[in-house]
């Protein structure tokens, strides 16, 4: 979950490593670090917070140094602290490396490296790595059988690769070594990185937007291979030291789409952009459910059309909001296209026996593609023969690599923490893939033209809701007092009930909790007071009636609501003190209007209550740990 950026070219490595650093803080903000090779030493500077700090600590001084790594970092072992921050180092301050993961066993590796007088500053788990790469490096290669360096141990790289053969665990890694000074190693187990290839130049990265700025060409590391780059090249081994062969892939992204472009945070861009990247979403697909083709299928999808058609159960795996996306997605598969549909945490999935066979797909979905327990649930899926796809928002990522097939949601770089337009493109590709299995099964062909029109038509519908970004804010502000919110939906929008609360919590700290409305008098309606604000997704839809039972009962107890209703509703407003209307459309596609201003209600709360929404606190964009 940290941001891992290294240099090594004809350029002076700082500036480089602090605009990567800044690209990749939304990975981690608890602290920063870069070290650099300089006059043949390693110069290391750390400060806790955002990286702001960092480029403060290091203010006009000039390093001339061009191989260098950095880290910010999001903690799991160890408070924020100068210590506990990356680079970590070894006892003689030769060996330094950034590290993203878990190492599960670093306890015991800690125990054996204290016995032979490795000198220990830190809390971190990274920190043993350092020291055991420099147990290896000095160790006399005759008791090896391998080639020795200058110094009388194993060389640089079979330093590292027989350090990595004792760690159990998660890494992504960059290492430099003062005493072969010309050279990054790089390393992947878990945790993504990626090697861009740019003129007499190379940077590695956790991710593209530390990237893009120099170059489009990348290669993406998998699991269990490293790299040992120089100025003049690169070679890829796997952990046996055995040379890998790897395709250049280019990104699919630019510059210009990670800034802001005018907005004062990532989140409300991010916000606005939704009728545009939904319409990319759509674009070249849609056509086919509009057309007379009878059995259209998505081009990701076409190897595997014939098992898609022997499917007898889905099982959505994923974590977060992704998760919540799925639960929209079982609504509509089991309604639309008659498949069973089951919805499963990605975390737990591993730790239960579920029951897979060939006939079952299990299904990813995760914007980074990097998240290390979807990633975990598709490996066990595989294993126990179930078809795997993925919908994952970046192309290259490890999901989108691992399943036997896939969509992307084609969404763009999403950079605020909060996610909001990963969420609704990831709705676009449930409905498509509804009506593609659909149109395999029962659904008829005029059901799907509808469906597919209608979904057609979401951008604009979407636009007409930002342009109440105003009237959402003053109610934000209106509620900015509360501490406690309880978020009330049902059937489709019950899933939107989740997201909401998810996304105040998520950027304002205060408490939500998200319910199907009729599980509210069954414990939560006991909270219920005049501070204590509820919100209502209630549509003119299958279940208004029923919501409006929910809601009556919120107002004899005294409760504040705010409602999110169709437009030309005017009951509600008799019921609500406050609404905030919505266009009508087909039940099924409601959680796409009814999502926005949620994500914009949450977005100007956490703005009125002064913080940094793009950077909530204690959290980071791509969970690669467990």
């Amino acid at each position: 979950m940290c941001g891992i950026i290294a240099y090594i070219g004809k350029q002076k490595a700082v500036p480089i490593l602090l605009e990567g650093l800044k690209q990749l803080e939304y990975r981690g903000y608890d602290s920063a670090g870069i070290s650099v090779i300089q006059n043949e030493k390693i110069i290391t500077l750390k400060a806790v917070g955002k990286v702001v700090e960092l480029q403060n600590k290091i203010g006009a001084q000039d390093f001339l140094g061009k191989i260098g790594i950095a880290h910010t970092r999001w903690a799991t072992h160890g408070k924020p602290s100068d210590r506990n921050s990356h680079p970590h180092g070894d006892c003689e301050s030769n060996i330094f490396l950034v590290h993203n993961g878990i190492i599960e066993n670093y306890q015991d590796l800690k125990k054996i490296l204290q016995k032979k007088k490795h000198k220990f500053v830190s809390e971190t788990d990274s920190e043993v790595l350092a020291h055991l790469i420099e147990e290896f490096n000095k160790k006399p290669a005759s008791t090896r059988g391998d080639a020795s360096s200058t110094r009388g141990g194993l060389d640089f790289k079979k330093s590292v690769l027989e350090a990595l053969k004792l760690v159990r665990g998660t890494y992504g890694l960059a290492i430099i070594n003062k005493n072969e000074p010309d050279k990054i190693i790089i390393a992947r187990n878990g945790s993504p990185l990626i090697l861009g290839i740019g003129k007499d130049e190379f940077i590695v990265a956790s991710d593209a937007s530390a990237i893009v700025r120099h170059t489009d060409k990348v290669i993406y590391l998998d699991d269990g291979e490293m790299a040992q780059i120089s100025a003049d090249g690169f070679e890829i081994s796997n952990i046996k030291n055995k040379i890998v062969s790897k395709e250049i892939s280019k990104l699919n992204w630019t510059l210009e789409e990670s800034k802001k472009g005018g907005f004062p945070h990532f989140m409300l861009k991010e916000i606005f952009e939704q009728p545009e990247v939904i319409a990319n979403g759509l674009r070249g697909r849609v056509e086919h459910f509009l057309s007379e083709d009878n059995f259209p299928i998505l081009g990701g999808l076409r190897p595997i059309e014939k098992k898609l058609r022997r499917i007898k159960k889905i099982i959505i795996v994923a974590c977060g909001t992704s998760y919540y996306s799925g639960l929209v997605g079982e609504y509509m598969l089991e309604e639309y296209a008659g498949i069973p549909t089951e919805v499963e945490y990605a975390s737990e999935f591993r730790y239960r026996k579920p029951i897979l066979d060939s006939s079952t797909a299990v299904v990813a979905i995760s914007q980074s593609g990097e998240t290390a327990d979807t990633l975990a649930a598709i490996r066990e899926a595989k294993n126990k023969g179930a078809l795997t796809l993925g919908i994952v928002n970046v192309v290259g990522s490890t999901i989108a690599r691992e399943t036997d097939a896939g969509t992307h949601t084609l969404s763009g770089p999403e950079i605020g923490v909060a996610s909001t337009k990963a969420f609704t493109t990831q709705l676009v590709v449930l409905v498509l893939w509804t009506l593609m299995l659909g149109r395999q099964r029962d659904m008829s062909s005029v059901m799907s033209k509808r469906i597919a029109q209608e979904l057609k038509n979401m951008p604009k519908l979407i636009e007409g809701i930002l342009k109440k970004s105003k009237e959402i804010k003053k109610i934000a502000k209106k509620y900015s007092y509360a501490k406690d919110f309880l978020y009330l939906g049902r059937k489709y929008n019950f899933p939107i009930a989740l997201e909401g609360a998810l996304k105040i919590k998520e950027i304002s700290y205060v408490h939500a909790e998200g319910y199907a409305t009729g599980e509210m008098k069954h414990g939560p309606i006991a909270l219920i007071e005049e501070n204590f604000p509820s919100i209502f997704i209630c549509p003119k839809d299958s279940v208004y009636e029923k919501n409006i039972s929910g809601m009556q009962e919120i107002k004899a107890r005294g409760g504040k609501i705010i409602a999110i209703a169709t437009t030309g509703d005017k009951e509600i407003a008799r019921i609500a003190d406050d609404v905030i209307y919505i266009p009508k459309t087909l039940e099924m596609l409601t959680p796409f209007i009814s999502v926005i201003p949620l994500q914009l209600f949450a977005y100007y709360f956490g703005v009125a209550k002064g913080y940094d929404v793009d950077k909530p606190r204690n959290l980071a964009k791509s969970v690669t740990v467990e």
